[in-house]
């Protein structure tokens, strides 16, 4: 296939040295209530239901020291869209985590942001630096799905649209913030909408040089509305090395072992992927759609090891912090 031939030439060229790295985080989300109701989600509640939570602080502190505890160096920290909280709630917890722990907070997708910022009458450009100022690190890329407003209003009518999450990512950027960017997608998803999801990520890319690396995976139908059947692993593969050749601006290109599993991971590294994600101690929103994979650090390691790569432990940054 000449797309993974390229792919894997791009990684090559952009990282010689033959590392491949992962992060050691947890993924905490502090509630499963969302007002967004998406299509392809399995986890969110309504604030009504039996099974709807907010986090404690003493849950919280329990999940963070767990994660330093097994050498963790970030958390992903990630909630629906909660109809009640205030800018001060999300304020409290970002110095409750940065006072007592010593932890990088990868955390609030852009549409979060972008509630937060209504709820509190703020602009987004003033939510993210009080968010900043309180203790928040980085942003993650979740809530892109794709980045074409036909595909979006389809599968999450009360989501922001593509134009809004780009506006987050480039106010973050110009403030300093770097961040992640996503894609989810469909087995039957139009190619056009894939690319036009790439191409708007990396005119972004060029103009403020923000996203550390770019996380292709496809969606997962168990348990939800929207259902249909996931993509195989090939097609999946084929994303994957056409991000990398496409976004040949971002870095990093990461695999989705959470929803392919250890072995199609691993294949990843040919087909343009230099990073193996996170160990995730904790997934619950894959999870819920039916995705049950889940690796220690040593098998992450193992199974960079047998592809011919070195594992290397690194930061948000994309900074070596161990062996």
């Amino acid at each position: 296939m000449d797309v993974a031939a390229r792919a894997n030439e791009v990684r090559c060229q952009k990282h010689p040295d033959n590392i491949v790295t992962f992060v050691i985080d947890r993924n905490i989300n502090y509630t499963n209530i969302c007002t967004c109701k998406c299509k392809f989600c399995a986890y969110y509640r309504e604030k009504e239901s039996s099974e709807a939570f907010l986090m404690n602080y003493d849950t919280l502190g329990e999940k963070i020291q767990e994660t330093i505890d097994a050498g963790g160096s970030q958390i992903l920290i990630q909630g629906g869209l909660h109809p009640d909280l205030s800018l001060e709630w999300y304020v409290d917890m970002l110095k409750f985590v940065k006072s007592n722990y010593k932890i990088w907070i990868h955390g609030f997708s852009p549409p979060e942001i972008t509630h937060i910022a209504r709820q509190s009458g703020k602009s987004i450009a003033e939510t993210i630096e009080i968010l900043m100022n309180a203790g928040l690190d980085s942003i993650p890329g979740g809530g892109a799905e794709v980045l074409a407003d036909e595909v979006r209003t389809a599968i999450s009518p009360r989501k922001i649209n593509s134009t809004e999450w780009m506006k987050v990512m480039e106010e973050a950027h110009l403030q300093g913030m770097k961040t992640t960017a996503t894609m989810m997608f469909r087995r039957d998803e139009n190619p056009k909408y894939l690319v036009e999801h790439m191409m708007r990520v990396r005119d972004l890319q060029d103009k403020t040089g923000g996203f550390t690396a770019f996380i292709p995976w496809p969606f997962q139908p168990g348990n939800t509305e929207l259902g249909g059947v996931a993509a195989t692993a090939m097609e999946y593969l084929r994303v994957l090395a056409a991000s990398r050749v496409i976004l040949d601006n971002i870095p990093n290109i990461q695999v989705s072992w959470v929803t392919q599993g250890e072995k199609v991971g691993q294949i990843g590294l040919f087909f343009g992927a230099n990073d193996f994600g996170s160990v995730m101690m904790e997934e619950n929103v894959v999870k819920a759609a039916g995705a049950t994979f889940r690796m220690k650090t040593d098998d992450i390691k193992r199974q960079i090891t047998a592809a011919g790569f070195i594992p290397k432990v690194r930061n948000m940054a994309y900074e070596i912090i161990s062996e």
